[in-house]
């Protein structure tokens, strides 16, 4: 997976934006103002930061020498996941997870604007 497919699969879900809070280099990718995903795009190799589930973070970890604990983030709900050392089929799932468990936290009103109840 390129960054410019990376960034173009972030972008495709409902009301996602990006933005670059902490400068040019790192995007942020948000769903109703929270975020989903981080990457510096730019980077070698590309790596992107994704919110998950405790229990399937650490399995994952476990399971994968691409993925790590989130770098810069709380470890215990985030992983860093080095996009060339999984399939890209399973990044755009971790990708999409990242983006369901934000959704979920969100207000119903806003769950429901964006068809994800």
């Amino acid at each position: 997976m390129t960054p410019d497919q990376l960034r173009a699969f972030c972008l495709d879900f409902n009301d996602a934006r990006e933005e670059f809070p902490f400068g040019p280099e790192a995007s942020v990718f948000k769903v109703a103002g929270k975020m989903f995903a981080l990457s510096a795009l730019d980077a070698e190799p590309l790596r992107i930061n994704l919110k998950c589930e405790p229990e399937e973070a650490e399995r994952l970890r476990e399971e994968y020498a691409a993925v790590a604990p989130g770098y810069h983030m709380n470890k215990r709900h985030w992983n860093t996941v080095t996009v060339g050392g999984l399939p890209d089929r399973m990044v755009r799932e971790l990708i999409e997870d990242s983006y369901d468990l934000v959704v979920a936290g969100l207000p119903k009103a806003v769950r429901l604007r964006l068809d994800r109840p």
